[in-house]
């Protein structure tokens, strides 16, 4: 019984604690915003595209592989 009525307490400290926190926060300009999205959407498709060339590679190399042990 403790507990549920001490429960409103802890829940005004926690936003109020939480406001103080959000005061504090450093937020980005738009600037940084925008330049670190196309760094990480550069990022993306740099990744993508080595990945898609070594899955590539190596597929070639398995059929190759294959076709070898087959004959």
């Amino acid at each position: 019984m403790a507990k549920l009525t001490a429960f409103p307490t802890a829940a005004r400290e926690y936003f109020a604690d939480l406001q103080a926190e959000m005061k504090r926060v450093t937020w980005p300009t738009w600037k940084q915003v925008r330049a670190t999205t196309t760094v990480v959407i550069a990022s993306i498709f740099a990744f993508a595209a080595y990945f898609g060339l070594v899955d590539m590679a190596v597929g070639k190399f398995i059929e190759k592989v294959f076709a070898t042990l087959a004959k």
